[in-house]
């Protein structure tokens, strides 16, 4: 596991395939619980090709060192990110 919050990661190889590629994260928190949300694409195996863009917001705590994933929310499609989006732009009053 990681020492650094800039260390931890989405990205997931398996059989030499990178299954979870991980395009771009955004550090929300740091400290002893981080929060980071993540832009990814899965591999599809049978189509041979990244699924369109993904999200996944996780929260992970150090302890001895190490953080350690204790939460996560994927973020289900392109409408739910921007219904995300629209309530808390509401609720911000931007």
């Amino acid at each position: 596991m990681a020492e650094t919050v800039e260390e931890l990661t989405v990205t997931y190889e398996d059989g030499g395939i990178e299954t979870v590629k991980e395009l771009d994260k955004k550090v929300l928190t740091k400290g002893a619980w981080a929060t980071i949300i993540y832009r990814y694409q899965d591999w599809n195996r049978s189509k041979e090709e990244y699924s369109p863009d993904k999200f996944t917001i996780r929260r992970y705590q150090k302890r001895d060192g190490e953080y350690q994933q204790k939460s996560k929310f994927n973020i289900s499609s392109e409408k739910q990110a921007r219904d995300i989006i629209t309530a808390l732009e509401d609720w911000l009053g931007e």
